[in-house]
């Protein structure tokens, strides 16, 4: 039995790591949640799995999901809160795997504190990794921690890396749908809408993570995580639009032979190789849609993205190449700014002109510690909000 901890376990991510536990409860076990803000959810989720230990986004929410597990005669589960909260969840000592899904720079700490404890971490964060991954994964190598990558795409790598040795790695190709703009007029985007942003083709996905698609900064992030993940440089990450979703990624080597993994788009799937690798376990036991459709491959497109339309690519092989210091400012700006493209408080295209100010004004020195890493993070939200109500005047 594998004991779980699931760090942002009212999210997609977390929803579908138990909908795994359910399927396969003689093999995986959740034992403590990271729940954020969403109180009945969370309350839901102790009453089913009666975790060791939940922790939540703060101390009023946590002394109100204590109140309301009292009145419901659940007990034994430990109620944390803030920050401290989520480290203790992702620390406690009977835990064997760690699901890091917490959106943006909330789940760093608690990630790389899980890594130094000695866990192994599904990674379904990017954040972690582009903001700092020198440093979780030095301490990955240094407590002999296995990084398993969630992402549909870094799975899809993954996977197709056991087909071959590292060294014979010529380029890896990440796909991306290409979102619901990859036709769209260039002379439009600036009046492109949140409303019309959030219609993702393929993926339901947090509010966040659609718009990143809409500018393709997502798969731009997902460029600077393989690059960590795979120890390669940026020019030998590829992107190419794919927008069927089929192919998760490919990976060419230099005989000249080209590795793809293809499956029905569902997180349950890349889940749940990463909680049995080494193993491969049958899927169709969670769920018999899960078995893929071969007729899905009457049709593979596959076109090279534009640079100029979506400059958030650019910006993300940009940062890449520059390093650490500019890796996070990408991620702390883009945050900021899609909140405020959410907020109809800038255009779309508002978005990646505030990421390239921040850019534009970012220190390269390198972060020596997470500490760093958050200090640097802080200066680049201040940088984007202040390039923000600049714009708006």
């Amino acid at each position: 039995m594998k004991k779980i901890a699931i760090l942002g376990s009212t999210g997609s991510i977390g929803q579908s790591a138990l909908s795994i536990c359910e399927s396969f409860p003689g093999r995986y076990a959740p034992v403590a949640l990271a729940a954020g803000r969403n109180l009945d959810v969370a309350f839901a989720q102790c009453v089913r799995w009666r975790p060791r230990v939940v922790s939540l986004a703060t101390e009023d929410l946590a002394a109100a999901l204590a109140k309301r597990l009292r009145e419901a005669g659940v007990g034994g589960t430990e109620v944390l809160y803030g920050s401290a909260g989520i480290v203790c969840v992702a620390t406690l000592p009977e835990v064997d795997f760690v699901v890091s899904a917490i959106v943006g720079v909330s789940g760093l700490e608690a990630t790389y504190a899980a890594v130094c404890a000695g866990k192994t971490i599904g990674l379904a964060n990017k954040e972690c990794l582009v903001a700092a991954g020198e440093l979780v994964l030095s301490a990955a190598r240094k407590h002999n921690v296995a990084l398993l990558p969630i992402d549909s795409e870094h799975n899809a790598v993954h996977q197709c890396l056991r087909g071959g040795r590292a060294s014979e790695v010529r380029q890896i190709w990440l796909t991306a749908s290409g979102g619901p703009f990859r036709n769209t007029p260039a002379a439009d985007f600036e009046r492109i809408t949140p409303a019309q942003a959030l219609k993702h083709p393929t993926w339901v996905m947090g509010r966040r993570i659609t718009i990143d698609s809409a500018t393709m900064m997502n798969k731009g992030f997902e460029i600077i995580e393989a690059c960590r993940l795979f120890d390669l440089p940026p020019a030998k990450v590829r992107v190419t639009i794919h927008p069927q979703s089929t192919v998760h990624s490919l990976v060419e080597f230099i005989d000249g032979s080209i590795l793809a993994q293809i499956s029905v788009t569902d997180m349950r799937l890349p889940i749940l190789y990463a909680l049995a690798y080494p193993e491969r376990v049958d899927a169709q036991l969670a769920a018999p849609s899960l078995a893929f459709d071969l007729a899905a491959l009457s049709q593979l497109d596959f076109a090279q993205p534009d640079l100029s339309r979506f400059p958030c690519l650019r910006l993300a092989y940009e940062a890449a190449e520059s390093g650490p210091a500019a890796c996070i400012a990408l991620n702390a700006a883009d945050e900021i700014a899609v909140a405020a493209f959410l907020d109809g408080r800038i255009p779309f295209l508002g978005i990646p002109r505030t990421i390239e100010k921040v850019l534009n004004e970012t220190s390269p020195q390198a972060p020596a510690s997470i500490q760093d890493v958050l200090a640097a993070d802080e200066a680049a939200r201040a940088c984007a909000h202040t390039a923000i109500a600049q714009a708006s005047l």
